[in-house]
């Protein structure tokens, strides 16, 4: 089960399978991915994951994870969040292993109660996961963490993790909402052209800049005079993605 709840501009999205330690299912992927369209119809400026207590997800659930559908579920999961044209947070409180660190890497922000265990144990059960995790993980937590994780089946906590910059932020869900809350008073375009770069590979010759165009958009807005005369009348600006 998923729940989703709006808070203005945040979209709140809760994984909530306590029985199960919020270990993901094919139905718990789906109803993540119906989330992510959700955030998009609804233009929210900032999505929230988080898990119910006691776990943010502590993996996959194995029940199904020999299955097909399961595996093409979790990647579009997780390749939904990357793609999403609007910041997102893992509010992390509690294990968050296999499945769980790929949701945190796949968000473009992490905050974590210092003792959440991050980790991902496929060398204790025999499988292997994909080049994007690999790749993704050495991105988001370094080299030396990666292959601690992946070739060790090493954990490490959000503290651990936070002193070499993978986790952004130590708190719960309410230091997260605080967070999400302020980066819903920035600007959507801006936010949109910069994960557009942060996400994307560089074009080839001819190729169509997806980039190029949303920074283009970002200065040519009415965001970006807003911005501009907030700054000189020393207020807040009010962005409305135009």
């Amino acid at each position: 089960m998923v729940r989703v709840e709006w808070r203005d501009r945040v979209l709140v999205v809760t994984i909530d399978r306590p029985e199960r330690r919020n270990a993901v299912d094919h139905a718990t992927l789906l109803a993540l991915h119906d989330a992510q369209r959700q955030a998009v119809d609804g233009e929210a400026r900032v999505l929230v994951l988080t898990g119910a207590p006691p776990a943010f997800c502590a993996g996959a659930d194995l029940t199904g994870v020999e299955n097909g559908e399961f595996v093409a579920a979790l990647v579009r999961a997780l390749h939904g969040f990357t793609t999403l044209g609007l910041a997102t947070i893992a509010a992390v409180d509690g294990p968050a292993l296999g499945a769980g660190t790929q949701l945190t890497v796949a968000c473009d922000l992490r905050v974590a109660a210092p003792t959440s265990v991050f980790g991902i144990p496929a060398a204790k059960l025999g499988l292997a996961v994909d080049r994007w995790t690999v790749d993704r993980v050495t991105r988001e937590f370094g080299g030396s963490v990666a292959r601690g994780m992946l070739l060790a089946a090493q954990t490490y906590t959000a503290e651990q993790l936070h002193v070499m910059g993978g986790v952004h932020r130590l708190g719960g869900l309410a230091e997260a909402l605080v967070w999400a809350d302020e980066l819903a008073h920035l600007a959507p375009l801006t936010i949109r052209a910069h994960k557009l770069a942060l996400e994307g590979l560089a074009p080839a010759p001819g190729e169509d800049d997806e980039f190029e165009r949303a920074r283009l958009a970002a200065w040519d807005s009415a965001d970006a005079e807003e911005g501009r005369t907030a700054f000189l009348a020393k207020r807040r600006p009010e962005f409305r993605g135009l």
